[in-house]
């Protein structure tokens, strides 16, 4: 399957701190891949650094064929791209109406995604004028992902996204990830084998900033191995 995106032999610092020290990964198109890792591995900073938001010292970033490494993150943004990071990211003040309309990169975007939105997400619906800060966090989640639906992305970023929440909620975040690869590619961090092993088509696992395990999520299931030695998790 053609890779959509690719990272090769990307390092990226924070400050004086190496934080990413040669990792490589390909997102195939029209597949949920999954970035795995204990924390600190540098699972967000791998997101971060697609985004432009910790731009890579050195190493390349290949969108679609273009080099993004050196871009600024909103016009990395507007190739198609949309970002939900751990914090989510909604606007407390604003209702779900406005959190969704503020996503918009045209005119009418909303309007023409309203129903992929509230198909997978219909509490959002139901809550349209309901304020960010009087949602559940499950909600929230769901709003997050919701914003990144909004303008065309043909690639969606999604950093940890079952954080906190309760099982069924999950459940449902994850159903609804995994009924996005119909109509876009998702890379994805998650902490939880078990849920990503559930929704990932392939993965690639990075210890202490390298990439040190890739390919196929039925391959890795069959490695219980790896999964032990990387992630603590059988």
């Amino acid at each position: 399957m053609d890779a959509i995106l690719e990272l090769q032999d990307v390092n990226t610092y924070i400050g004086q701190f190496h934080i990413l020290e040669g990792v490589s990964l390909s997102v195939p198109g029209g597949a949920v891949t999954v970035i795995l890792g204990r924390n600190g591995a540098g699972k967000t900073t791998t997101l971060r650094t697609i985004m432009g938001l910790t731009p890579p010292r050195t190493g390349r970033v290949v969108l679609a064929g273009q080099e993004v490494q050196g871009k600024a993150p909103y016009d990395i943004a507007k190739l198609g791209i949309g970002y939900v990071p751990e914090h989510r990211g909604i606007f407390a003040d604003l209702s779900v109406e406005e959190n969704l309309k503020l996503a918009e990169r045209k005119k009418g975007d909303l309007e023409r995604k309203a129903d992929l939105i509230f198909d997978l997400f219909p509490d959002l619906k139901r809550l349209i004028k309901l304020g960010g800060r009087n949602l559940s966090g499950g909600q929230q989640q769901m709003l997050a992902v919701a914003r990144a639906l909004v303008p065309d992305n043909k690639l969606l970023l999604i950093d940890e996204p079952t954080k906190g929440l309760a099982p069924v909620v999950v459940e449902a975040v994850m159903e609804a990830i995994h009924q996005l690869r119909k109509t876009l590619t998702v890379l994805l961090v998650e902490q939880n084998y078990f849920v990503a092993s559930g929704v990932g088509e392939y993965y690639t696992i990075i210890d202490v900033g390298k990439t040190v395990s890739a390919g196929e999520m039925a391959e890795l299931r069959r490695h219980p191995e790896i999964v032990e030695r990387y992630l603590g998790a059988t």
